[in-house]
């Protein structure tokens, strides 16, 4: 924790006012983009959720439900695969009973019969802890009927009531998230962009990446959340539209969650120097931010939207298909799903990239363009004859990515080394599949053969497997080369300029000119 005093290094008293250009205080309403202040006050932030805004109040309540003996659970936000036999492996989507949470950070759960250690941040917990079974007990004779009855309506009362609290989670999550955003933007970019000689514009970029373009996007969203919000009978809110006509937006999400890794290492570098730490806790006591470290809130963004899809999942499970919201909630389910696997692709793609560098750089005598230019996945690789019109035959090991298949030739002596010798455009050829035998075209006797024919041209290569498996393989790549290409195109894959240069550079910088040209 800083002093006061130590604050006073950064700012004087004065410094903490913003005044505006007529002199006047600033006031820290939120303002929407009609010029309209947003009444959510952190009073009523903390009126709304204030476990969420009260260091350790989330592990509180949790061990008072499990010590007055009921069962909580969690659903995992993410894939926690580990080698620990203390530790706790689960998917995304798993649900694990919450044991002991008094550690902020490793809670103790159950799973699949295996009590471990887990990583808090890695679940959320379930908003229904106790929920009730979908079919009432079956009764039997007339008597029973009346009683039949009383618990179908009470069924309904708590499906009524379900509903409600998850529509309510939403609400109270989505305002304490916006709170968190504005704490970031005004808490510490503000003061950042003020002290130009500790931080570089590059750093910031690269520290908060697009956060305000959500900051902006994100106030939006709420507004019109809060217009579909029924406060009299929660239940009957309808807000899958609200999901639906912004669905587009969340794609700026994206650009966020790739940042990420760049942002936390740039932020422990600078955190290695003791005026970086006081800088930044000095900014949260300030800004009278919760009790986490700016690495904990730059995280926030990447949990909720992730989040999203389980949220709506769990409301279209209270959901009835008479309700006027139905529709629209499953739509806005699979239409968040959608975007939380884009966004994991594009990260996935971006971890790929830096391998694609490293190998690239490892390959001796590498002509032509950049291979991320074009690709950002290696799809398959492996060793094939390639056959010339005349019957000469080279072994070659080939790499087929997204565009592009390379091939290279092994060193005689040191097979580990790579030399490259050439390149096809995938885009540009068909894939024919040839039977065993004599090729007609050719007038050669292959076997377990294809072809990759040029569209435009009169160009043929020509392949043997060594293996009827192995050409299995490949044909199966080559297809997969074409729908991974049309599946990048119908969702907008993308890997920025920026990113692919960076990935390159870092290669280059690392030296894997000596290593291995193997992935």
């Amino acid at each position: 924790m800083v002093a006061r005093g130590e604050i006073a290094r950064f700012w004087s008293l004065e410094s903490l006012h913003m005044v505006s250009s007529d002199g006047g205080t600033e006031s820290s309403a939120l303002v929407d983009d009609n010029g309209s202040e947003e009444d959510y006050s952190y009073e009523d932030i903390c009126q709304a959720n204030p476990r969420y805004l009260q260091p350790g109040g989330e592990q509180l309540a949790i061990n008072e439900l499990i010590s007055d003996g009921s069962v909580v659970c969690a659903e995992a936000l993410w894939d926690h695969v580990t080698m620990d036999d203390q530790e706790l492996g689960f998917k995304a989507g798993d649900v694990i009973q919450v044991l002991e949470a008094s550690n902020k950070d490793w809670w103790w759960g159950r799973s699949e019969d295996k009590e471990a250690w887990f990583p808090a941040s890695f679940v959320r917990l379930r908003v229904n802890q106790e929920e009730l079974s979908e079919n009432s007990s079956s009764t039997q004779g007339e008597e029973q009927e009346e009683d039949a009855g009383k618990n179908r309506h009470r069924h309904l009362e708590s499906k009524h009531q379900m509903r409600t609290n998850v529509i309510q989670e939403i609400m109270n999550t989505e305002r304490v998230y916006i709170k968190h955003l504005k704490d970031i933007c005004e808490g510490y970019i503000r003061q950042c962009r003020k002290h130009t000689g500790m931080f570089t514009v590059a750093q910031l970029a690269t520290i908060f990446g697009n956060i305000e373009d959500i900051y902006k996007f994100q106030r939006k969203f709420l507004k019109d959340l809060e217009k579909q919000y029924n406060k009299e009978e929660p239940h009957l809110s309808e807000i899958g539209s609200c999901f639906l006509q912004h669905q587009e937006g969340f794609a700026i999400y994206s650009e966020y969650c790739n940042n990420h890794p760049g942002a936390c290492a740039e932020l422990s570098r600078l955190m290695k120097q003791g005026r970086y730490r006081h800088f930044f806790e000095a900014c949260r006591l300030l800004q009278q931010m919760i009790d986490i470290a700016i690495d904990g809130f730059l995280l926030t963004p990447v949990q909720k939207i992730c989040k999203y899809p389980l949220q709506l999942a769990e409301l279209l499970k209270y959901t009835t298909q008479e309700h006027s919201d139905y529709n629209n909630i499953k739509a806005a389910y699979e239409a968040m799903k959608n975007v939380a696997c884009l966004i994991n692709e594009r990260k996935r793609r971006l971890e790929s990239i830096d391998k694609i560098a490293r190998w690239q750089v490892s390959i001796v005598g590498w002509e032509g363009l950049d291979i991320l230019e074009r690709s950002s996945e290696l799809i398959h690789s492996g060793e094939l004859t390639q056959v010339s019109r005349h019957g000469k035959s080279q072994q070659r090991t080939f790499f087929l990515f997204d565009h592009q298949l390379v091939s290279c030739k092994k060193d005689l002596l040191r097979r580990d080394v790579l030399y490259y010798r050439g390149r096809t455009d995938m885009d540009e050829v068909r894939l024919v599949d040839l039977e065993d035998g004599r090729d007609k075209d050719w007038n050669l006797s292959v076997k377990n053969a294809f072809k990759l024919v040029s569209k435009t041209t009169d160009e043929v290569h020509l392949f043997c497997a060594k293996k009827q498996e192995d050409k299995a393989r490949w044909l199966q790549a080559c297809g997969d080369e074409r729908r991974r290409v049309r599946e990048d195109r119908e969702m907008g894959m993308e890997i920025s300029e920026n990113q692919k240069k960076l990935a390159m550079l870092n290669a280059q910088k690392a030296g894997h000119g000596k290593s291995k040209g193997k992935f």
